[in-house]
């Protein structure tokens, strides 16, 4: 079986806000690509991403976008030698309450132990990165600046 997993978490703003923070790659750029992203998020498109903690920019592919509902990425996977790449599948709900609830679902790691570190490894990642989003959304501060570097 190959490995996936979701994170999930609430953030006290509106969807159509917390999908800009996404999508604009200025406002990714201010708590989660530490090194930068490049483009924004639009169907068809492939965009870079940056991070001081994996430097390089990587590739990211824009396979779908639901205008403050979901976004669908794939980008090549973590495993060291991998020559395949993983989905990631963001959705974006509104609680009812004014917050945003939302999921990302990383799909497509290999089924060996590699795979599942690599797994695991992204998972702490997309869990980091809803921390810091919730905190730039909500109260306009960088979470990760000088974490990495």
């Amino acid at each position: 079986m190959a490995h996936e997993f979701t994170v999930g978490g609430r953030i006290a703003r509106p969807v159509a806000e917390v999908f800009e923070a996404v999508v604009d790659p200025k406002k990714l750029s201010g708590y989660f690509t530490t090194g930068g992203a490049q483009g924004r998020l639009e169907a068809g498109a492939t965009v870079t991403w940056d991070f001081h903690d994996f430097p390089g920019a990587f590739p990211v592919e824009v396979l779908e976008v639901v205008r403050n509902e979901k976004i669908v990425l794939r980008w090549g996977a973590s495993e060291p030698g991998a020559t395949y790449q993983t989905t990631v599948t963001m959705t974006l709900a509104d609680t009812g309450d004014g917050r945003t609830l939302v999921r990302i679902h990383e799909a497509g790691w290999s089924d060996t132990p590699a795979g599942e570190k690599a797994a695991f490894g992204n998972c702490e990642g997309w869990t980091g990165m809803l921390c810091a989003m919730k905190v730039f959304v909500e109260h306009g501060l960088n979470l990760r600046e000088g974490f990495y570097k």
